[in-house]
């Protein structure tokens, strides 16, 4: 937790940037796994911790625009608690860590928000993503669940935005503490990368150095020799000699900032010379695109730059053909890299996400692209200084996706399907970082994770 003054500040400029009106903010509660006490991992919600700082369930805050107070609503322990969970510290104390002089039963939230609703008051909220949070908005506010997206307030989620997307020094330390625990996690699943070991094994090893060091991974972790499968969760393969370990894991700082990155490991130690000229050129574009990265830069115009980088290395693998600039436009690269390069991240990986990636990644000047492959860039407005953005090019070979653009005839005068067919059984490359923008440029945040090719080889193999 950061000093109060900050949750303070906070809070009065998301005040003042919205105006009149109630600010809602719902906290997190916990959720059974299987029964009442017996529960999944809490995580607080990400605003919540940005304006209130506190990390524990069943709270909920307000921000008073007309009268400039802020309220806590939560419950103090009683006895039961305390012998399940010690003595804990009261709501006059927790508020007090965040600069919060006024605090009241949870219960109580429903008598102050109707005394605002009943002066004519707007009640500010954001796009809810819980059900819980869905439900208890609906009691407090009378609006049918499925009509909440309708009243969002685009005041609050535009300022939270702007005050988000730019980290401040406290913020990019807490992310270089997440990229130093990433950094770790990496090069463990390296030193592991041996043939017959189960590919769990990894997962559960670095997961539990996430544990050690912060509050465990920043996403799910995505750990496999099919690679070929962009987000695969399954760890239940043996790695076999010869195959590609993708490693696309993250961690979380103990004030839950986030780290992201993505390595792809030779099982063994030693890539194939068909899987290291892939793999340069996955290579090649995670550094032209760092090469790139500065303020006012539109992230749309990175990331094309990045596919030309991998067109281009195609078309001299003899995978693609034509002029690499037309192949790119006509969207021919994304059936070997599917997806965007990159998003913003902070106190989520995806930062923001729950409040819609149209408000986050984009905006007014440059909006997303409707073309396979790049509609799924997260990112593509101009970039700022004191933005974190990670850079994730990549090239697959997906049996189904190579069958269905050559039924179809996709983009046939720009791939040679029969070229990219014997690569049937290759897997997948991809590489990121996490990126800060500055003031003159951009630099990689933390301690970069081993990516030349000769070192992967080298840490692997011992």
């Amino acid at each position: 937790m950061f000093d109060k003054q900050v949750y303070i500040e906070r809070r009065n400029q998301l005040r003042q940037r919205v105006g009149k009106g109630l600010i809602l903010v719902p906290g997190n509660n916990e959720s059974p796994m299987n029964y009442p006490e017996n529960t999944y991992h809490f995580r607080q919600d990400s605003t919540f911790l940005y304006l209130f700082g506190l990390d524990i369930p069943n709270l909920f805050g307000l921000i008073d625009c007309n009268t400039g107070n802020d309220y806590l609503f939560g419950d103090d322990v009683g006895i039961e608690d305390i012998i399940w969970m010690g003595p804990q510290k009261s709501m006059k104390e927790l508020a007090a860590t965040v600069g919060v002089e006024k605090t009241y039963h949870y219960q109580e939230v429903f008598s102050k928000v109707n005394q605002c609703l009943w002066k004519g008051c707007r009640a500010h909220f954001l796009p809810p993503y819980r059900a819980e949070n869905k439900l208890l908005l609906k009691n407090l506010l009378g609006i049918h669940t499925a009509k909440l997206a309708d009243y969002v307030s685009m005041e609050m989620l535009k300022a939270l935005v702007d005050m988000r997307s730019v980290k401040s020094e406290a913020e990019i330390a807490e992310i270089e503490q997440a990229c130093a625990i990433g950094y770790n996690m990496h090069v463990a699943a390296m030193k592991m990368a041996k043939p017959g070991t189960m590919e769990q094994e990894i997962a559960g090893t670095i997961e539990g150095i996430a544990l050690a060091s912060g509050t465990g991974t920043s996403f799910p972790t995505i750990l496999t020799q099919n690679g070929q499968t962009l987000h695969n969760h399954n760890h239940s393969f043996r790695l076999e000699a010869g195959r590609l370990m993708i490693v696309d894991a993250g961690a979380e700082s103990n004030n839950h900032y986030a780290s992201d990155f993505t390595r792809t490991i030779p099982v063994g130690g030693k890539f194939t010379p068909k899987q290291r000229d892939i793999y340069n050129i996955v290579l090649a574009a995670n550094n032209k695109a760092t090469s790139l990265v500065k303020p006012g830069e539109r992230y749309l115009d990175v990331h094309l730059a990045a596919s030309e980088v991998i067109a281009s290395g195609l078309k001299d693998l003899g995978l693609m053909k034509g002029n690499v600039k037309d192949a790119v436009a006509a969207g021919a690269h994304a059936m070997f890299f599917p997806h965007g390069l990159g998003h913003m991240m902070g106190l989520d990986v995806h930062d923001m996400e729950d409040y819609g990636q149209i408000y986050v990644g984009y905006d007014n000047e440059v909006r997303p692209v409707d073309q396979f492959g790049t509609a799924y860039l997260r990112l593509g407005r101009r970039l700022q200084p004191g933005f974190v953005i990670t850079n994730e090019p990549g090239i697959y070979f997906i049996p189904a996706l190579i069958e269905k653009w050559e039924q179809e005839k996709i983009n046939a005068e720009f791939i040679n399907f029969d070229k990219a067919k014997a690569y049937i059984g290759f897997g997948g490359i991809r590489i990121e970082d996490d990126i800060l923008v500055t003031p003159n440029g951009s630099r990689i945040l933390g301690r970069r994770v081993p990516v030349d090719p000769d070192e992967v080889e080298a840490i692997v193999q011992g």
